[in-house]
């Protein structure tokens, strides 16, 4: 079996062989590739006395440690941390093995070091995008950028590409995984695709410029700016009538969001549009997608690889998998990566419908899918409501709230200090721009209704901004990502005492098991 091919095989087997299936090739990838030369691991197996024979079953994966983010951050004693989960091949240990010898009698010594610069020697980059941290460095060989072509072809297929058709790529022009599987994924597929660099290159006019000039049938970039793109093409009467689809990532995709981009599709005179998500995060070096289905109907969930990446759903405070379909964590460890390798990856996201494996109800794929929402642990903060302890706050919740209420066009919540007091108790400041005639005396009570019922608290103040306000406070065009969410409350932080040298680092996007488990 070729393991760079997804084959029918794959797709067509039960639950228990696929799982076998990975076990096997999880097993020759710890023996043949990550133990040998990643410093990280072999240090870990070694002082743990591990042996990759342990694994026979994908049961067996448990055996392995959990990686975080906070295991790639730089510290005092080790200020290069991330190079640690870099594989740098041994050259004594590839030149004794007998695949490499029987290589290099069969095509030269030359080939064969071709091949292992190939398959080992870092070429490219992508980045964490270091809203809580640092950015952490990915390195990719050409052997990942083959795979980040393949992923990303397959993740046209799964979204319902077709040749014909001409794709703008809105996504940010950065070292970051969305804009390359995006243009890795339009030349593997074969299809016309366009990239404008976001915001930030050719900014709203620019991007506006480019739909009317292309007429694509596909959009794919950031849920926040396509909504600014096409809300302003509406105000300018666009017409795009060959608009199909709208595929989004790097923000989470609510029933709401789907509704109002589909609203503003149909007045630039699309007739009949998918808006469909896809999941990604820069450690996997890859992304999954939906297959379209119409707006009343639920989503068949992301359709993963399973010959290229292993993903787990665990209860996020014991560590132990959860069963197949159950809510959980999701944990991930790739079976043909190279370059920067983390095994086990708690994402620090929480999927409420789980990991499953019969055939998908829209286009009848059968690979496993993640299906449900997926909700984010750095997006529970705690905020003090009083003097005397502080909540933890959903700020998931309070976004599917928000982009599912009528006459809401784009928002930000805001958290500060009362009287920008750092002393003071926190409060919360909804910015709104109000679309449709409802008087906002109105819209503010039903916004207040809505914020108590799902999370039990409400706004201190909600305040309106006409488009372009929302947009200059939401930086579109100036940010990577748009500022939904943004916490002021940065004052407090002088009043405690400066991290000591050889102190742990702070764990980052608060992914500890209890904000994990509070997304329940």
């Amino acid at each position: 079996m070729n393991p760079r091919r997804l084959t029918t095989n794959w797709q067509g087997l039960p639950e228990k062989v696929v799982r076998q299936l990975q076990a096997e090739k999880l097993k020759d990838y710890l023996r043949r590739v990550v133990l040998p030369f990643s410093a990280h691991y072999r240090e870990w197996f070694q002082q743990n006395g591990g042996a990759t024979g342990v694994i026979r079953s994908l049961d067996d994966l448990q055996r392995l440690p959990f990686t975080s983010k906070a295991d790639l951050l730089n510290t005092p004693a080790n200020p290069q941390r991330a190079r640690d989960f870099v594989l740098i091949p041994d050259q004594q240990v590839l030149s004794r093995r007998a695949s490499t010898i029987l290589r290099a009698l069969l095509h030269g010594r030359n080939e064969v070091k071709q091949s292992f610069e190939a398959e080992f020697r870092p070429i490219f980059m992508t980045s964490t995008t270091g809203r809580s941290a640092d950015p952490i460095p990915f390195l990719f060989t050409q052997h990942d950028l083959v795979n980040l072509a393949l992923t990303g072809r397959r993740l046209f297929e799964v979204c319902g590409a077709q040749r014909e058709m001409r794709i703008l790529n809105m996504f940010p022009y950065a070292p970051h995984l969305a804009f390359w599987q995006t243009h890795f994924g339009g030349t593997a597929f074969g299809v016309f695709v366009t990239s404008t660099g976001g915001g930030k290159v050719m900014g709203t006019d620019g991007n506006l410029r480019l739909i009317r000039k292309i007429k694509p049938d596909v959009l794919i970039g950031m849920p926040t700016f396509i909504y600014h793109v096409l809300l302003q093409a509406a105000k300018e009467g666009f017409r795009c009538e060959n608009l199909r689809r709208v595929v989004l990532g790097g923000e989470k995709v609510s029933e709401g969001v789907r509704r109002k981009l589909t609203n503003l599709a149909g007045e630039l005179g699309a007739t009949q549009i998918d808006i469909i998500a896809t999941y990604g995060f820069t450690e996997a070096k890859m992304a999954w997608g939906e297959c379209p289905c119409g707006l009343d109907e639920t989503p068949g969930g992301y359709h993963l690889y399973p010959d290229l990446g292993i993903f787990e759903v665990i209860n996020p405070r014991t560590g132990e998998l959860v069963p197949t379909g159950e809510p959980g964590e999701l944990v991930f460890t790739p079976l043909d990566a190279r370059g920067t390798v983390v095994l086990r990856y708690r994402t620090g996201d929480f999927i409420d419908g789980g990991l499953v494996y019969g055939p998908c109800p829209h286009c009848g794929r059968r690979t496993p899918r993640l299906v449900g929402n997926i909700s984010r642990s750095s997006e529970v903060k705690e905020m003090r409501l009083d003097k005397i302890k502080g909540t933890l706050v959903d700020f998931n919740q309070l976004e599917h709230v928000l982009d599912d209420a009528e006459h809401i066009g784009a928002w930000q919540l805001e958290l500060r200090k009362r009287n920008n007091d750092p002393l003071e108790v926190d409060e919360l400041i909804l910015h709104v721009h109000k679309t449709g005639s409802v008087q906002e005396d109105k819209l503010i009570r039903d916004l207040n209704s809505r914020f108590v019922a799902k999370t039990e608290i409400h706004p201190n103040q909600i305040v309106f901004h006409d488009a372009d306000a929302m947009r200059e406070l939401q930086g579109v065009g100036v940010q990577l990502k748009e500022q939904k969410i943004v916490d002021n409350r940065k004052a407090e932080q002088s009043l405690r005492r400066p991290r000591e040298t050889g102190d742990a680092p702070p764990e980052p996007d608060a992914r500890s098991a209890e904000t994990i488990e509070a997304l329940k």
